[in-house]
């Protein structure tokens, strides 16, 4: 058995990783509260061997839900709030979202989740699996050019880890305005063991019960366009 740590993947990163100039407090925030809502070692240069999280430890024995790309933090903190009895995690590798979120958490007072501010990708290798309950991918980059659509998180560099990492039976939420990115949903992700959940039109119209409209799904329905709101179900 080789004692060899694994070769560290070449990944591409397409999205933005810094925007406009951070405010005085979003910096405190960062420098203050991010170490401390770590879910452990990720990144490649802390943990060359991806030795796996122990969720366990994280959250005490709580299920574990995650979400991918939170932009500005509103449903994680939502969900946090709403179900104190799970663990959540959030990964976004945008550091003005993720200072956002945490002045969100401050307000709120939220003790049940940690934040990867990074790609999800890493994540994902130190995850155990089956470890995780529920995913939501709301609102993602939606690279319209056609040349771009492999970029787009709906793809099998992506969803297989993800699929890795779902219990049997667990939960994945998309939500997405964009109609071509909902086909390529419709086509990848039950690919990749999904089924979608999906019994009439008001199932993917209608948002989910414990919805909470975020700022970009406000942007597009003030520009004119319609979400949609996709359940899969974890195969197994």
């Amino acid at each position: 058995m080789s004692n060899q740590s694994p070769k560290r993947p070449r990944r591409n990163f397409y999205g933005r990783f810094k925007g406009k100039t951070l405010k005085p407090s979003q910096r405190t925030y960062l420098s203050e509260d991010l170490a401390d809502l770590s879910p452990g070692a990720v990144d490649w240069d802390s943990n060359p061997e991806r030795a796996k999280i122990d969720l366990d430890e994280l959250f005490g024995g709580k299920p574990v839900w995650l979400e991918i790309g939170f932009g500005g933090g509103e449903h994680l903190v939502h969900q946090a709030r709403q179900n104190p009895d799970i663990g959540i995690i959030g990964a976004e590798p945008f550091i003005n979202g993720v200072a956002m979120l945490l002045g969100k958490i401050r307000r709120a007072n939220v003790t049940n989740l940690s934040v990867h501010p990074g790609d999800v990708r890493d994540l994902f290798d130190v995850l155990p699996d089956a470890s995780i309950s529920r995913a939501f991918l709301l609102y993602p980059d939606p690279w319209p050019k056609k040349r771009h659509h492999r970029r787009r998180f709906v793809t099998s560099e992506h969803l297989e880890p993800l699929a890795r990492v779902l219990k049997p039976g667990a939960i994945f939420r998309v939500a997405t305005d964009i109609p071509d990115y909902v086909r390529q949903t419709l086509e990848e992700v039950p690919r990749a063991g999904f089924e979608w959940l999906a019994e009439g039109p008001e199932d993917w119209r209608k948002p989910w019960v414990d919805w909470i409209s975020t700022r970009y799904e406000q942007k597009a329905l003030r520009e004119g366009r319609t979400p949609h709101y996709l359940t899969f179900r974890r195969n197994g």
